[in-house]
């Protein structure tokens, strides 16, 4: 069984019908919040894709997308999203949206790979949300700004949450604070990236983590992403621009950093061609996706992903995803949860 974190004196503050309630309440709540800050449109989104098309998100690119043959198409392969971060481009520009606007969608997907425990499930839910940009736009401070709205919209689900369920008492602080992935490096050497994070996040409460997917000083990436949707570049005057990052709190029911949303400035051209050759994966310049955009077929854009389940978790002050929502868990880890007072869905 994945490492399970047993909280001490765990109680959830919520029966069941009002965790349901719960949930309805934030999720609706904050997407509403999130469309009106970023003027983003609601568009209908697939469960999958075809295979060999570059349109499924790789992640770190090595997990395993679920596959299956359709019949009326010759058994051609279609696979079930890993995540939306390079369709909603697509979209963009079918819909031909114009700067200053976006879409956002709920992605729903299945990672059969998942290492399960508290905050990891099979499967996945999130708020996708893709936004056309200027090129004076792919700047930290258009990023900064955007993940400070985004932060907002997530203090006013907190007040919201916390002032129908009095027993819920407000932690979040409010302000995030934002720091480089090599400048967490330097300030916690001798740790481990998940170590940097919850040391960070709990010395601030919430922090943005720029940087995330190229090498470190120490040769090291802090976490992995795929090379052709977030630009993680640093090139810039201080060499650290990172254009890219990871919104996470400090979450004490579970005495750990949870991350919230991976989110980014997408790449143009030459970040795209730049971060294939660093990770060689060149071949994937001759796929559809990767075509459309060196041929100018792309708007600029930013995006990113929001956890649903576990921002509703958070909210809630919830031990495990499980209480979130339904998925398939090992019976001892059923167990376990159970008479640790946290029955899973």
């Amino acid at each position: 069984m994945s490492q399970l974190i047993q909280p001490i004196d765990y109680k959830a503050l919520l029966d069941t019908k009002q965790t349901e309630q719960g949930i309805k309440l934030i999720k609706d709540f904050f997407q509403q919040n999130l469309s009106t800050e970023l003027r983003l449109r609601r568009v209908t989104a697939p469960l999958f894709v075809l295979k060999g098309l570059g349109i499924n998100d790789d992640l770190n690119g090595v997990e395993r997308a679920v596959t299956f043959p359709i019949k009326d198409l010759g058994d051609a392969k279609a696979e079930v999203v890993h995540s939306l971060a390079k369709w909603k481009r697509l979209t963009l520009a079918e819909y031909n949206i114009e700067p200053g606007y976006g879409v956002y969608t709920d992605m729903n997907a299945i990672r059969a790979d998942e290492e399960l425990d508290n905050i990891h499930s099979l499967y996945v839910d999130q708020w996708d949300w893709e936004s056309v940009i200027k090129p004076e736009q792919r700047s930290v401070k258009y990023l900064h700004e955007v993940v400070e709205r985004i932060y907002a919209a997530i203090l006013r689900t907190e007040y919201l949450t916390c002032e129908t369920y009095p027993q819920i008492k407000p932690f979040l602080p409010e302000k995030i604070h934002f720091i480089h992935s090599e400048d967490l490096l330097q300030m916690y050497p001798d740790k481990a990236p998940h170590e940097r994070e919850d040391a960070i996040c709990k010395a601030y409460g919430a922090v943005f983590i720029g940087g995330i997917g190229g090498k470190l000083s120490n040769g090291e990436k802090h976490d992995g992403r795929a090379p052709d949707y977030d630009d993680w570049s640093t090139i810039g005057e201080d060499g650290r621009m990172g254009l890219n990052g990871d919104i996470l709190i400090w979450y004490p029911v579970l005495g750990r950093s949870l991350e919230l949303s991976s989110m980014g400035i997408r790449v143009d051209k030459a970040a795209l061609l730049r971060q294939l050759k660093e990770e060689n994966q060149e071949e994937r310049e001759q796929l559809f996706f990767h075509r459309q955009l060196m041929e100018g077929h792309l708007p600029l854009s930013i995006g990113g992903g929001i956890g649903q389940s576990r921002l509703c978790m958070v909210m809630l002050h919830k031990a495990h995803i499980g209480e979130i929502q339904a998925s398939i868990w090992p019976d001892d880890m059923r167990q376990q949860c159970e008479a640790l007072g946290m029955p899973l869905i």
